[in-house]
């Protein structure tokens, strides 16, 4: 297989690039860089199966040559992390649409399956748990940017459908569950990276609003290995799944596992939102997936739980912290760690 990954820079296309170079397959990665890092793919750049091309989904012409020669596209890149969509609503909303429908529309010309990648927040406020991927979305006001995110990434997915239904264009859609793991960057806002180098400092943890709002969290070796299996199954093609782990943690409870877990002196301090964002942020107070339908298709069961997850977390955390300290002290540039995914 001659795969495509578009944001194969950043931390999920990353380890799907690895994974795919290591059961045999081609791979080419797409990358802007605007959050992807090379660093996350150096350990691939000299391997003969693998190419990376710097630049953007929306260059019409780079795009359509390297999804002409590939077999399946992983469409991952995106505008990525709370931060980011609260602080540039428009580039977010501009480069979830329009990058996806170019890739569509290339897809299309060359008769490419396409993996899209999208989000759990397209379940938006709904009361009704576990999210089921047939089930109604409800939305937050368009006077709360945070939602500007959501609907970026569910617009794709009714591109994406669109076009497998009025063009026949193979499409996959997936719905991501806070993954996380290795190479995962706490610049944007994500979670467990963000409270486990704060504990490993001795830093204060912050914990946005009340900490009563629950998330559950996915290994990335799972995903990968989800998404993989999905671009091989025929039944796949034209459908949404969740891809995400049913156990449910509240971001409180996530931030006391961490403190104990590293041995943290570290305080545990609750901000109201509105003094980390603006008054145009509004959170999901849950977010639980129903995995049946991946699990029916393909047999998908992760494989790696919450208290391992975080041991692996602080495990990278702790190797990449001692390097930067290593690195500062020495004045001399080093590798970034480049951990197993699984």
């Amino acid at each position: 297989m001659r795969a495509l990954i578009t944001g194969g820079a950043g931390f999920i296309g990353s380890h799907l690039a690895e994974s795919l170079i290591g059961q045999g397959h081609s791979v080419s990665v797409l990358d802007d860089l605007s959050t992807g890092h090379l660093e996350n793919i150096e350990h691939l750049q000299r391997h003969p199966r693998f190419a990376c091309t710097i630049g953007s989904v929306m260059d019409e012409a780079v795009l359509g040559g390297l999804i002409e020669r590939a077999d399946v596209v992983f469409h991952l890149a995106a505008a990525v992390g709370v931060r980011l969509v609260i602080e540039r609503p428009v580039h977010t909303i501009e480069t979830n649409v329009h990058g996806t429908e170019t890739v569509l529309r290339h897809a299309r010309r060359h008769g490419k399956l396409v993996l899209v990648a999208s989000t759990s927040e397209v379940y938006g406020k709904s009361a009704k748990l576990p999210f089921r991927e047939d089930a109604d979305l409800v939305m937050g006001p368009p006077s709360k940017t945070r939602w500007g995110y959501a609907t970026s990434k569910l617009l794709d997915e009714f591109l994406a459908l669109g076009y497998w239904k009025e063009y026949q264009s193979p499409v996959i859609v997936v719905r991501f569950f806070n993954t996380v793991g290795p190479r995962q960057s706490a610049r944007y806002g994500m979670v467990l990276p963000n409270f486990v180098r704060r504990a490993l400092r001795g830093e204060t943890i912050t914990v946005h609003g009340d900490g009563s709002q629950t998330r559950s969290f996915t290994w990335v070796g799972d995903v990968v290995s989800a998404v993989t299996a999905l671009v091989q199954e025929p039944k796949a093609v034209g459908e949404v799944f969740n891809i995400g782990n049913g156990a449910e943690v509240s971001i409180g409870d996530l931030a006391l596992k961490v403190k104990a877990m590293t041995g943290s002196d570290s305080l545990i301090e609750r901000v109201p939102y509105n003094q980390v964002f603006d008054d145009s942020f509004e959170d999901m107070p849950r977010r639980v997936p129903d995995i049946e339908k991946i699990a029916r298709v393909v047999g998908y069961k992760p494989t790696v739980h919450l208290d391992e997850i975080i041991t692996r977390v602080i495990d990278y955390w702790t190797v990449a912290q001692n390097q930067q300290r290593s690195v500062s002290a020495s004045c001399a540039p080093a590798p970034f760690p480049a951990l197993a995914s699984a």
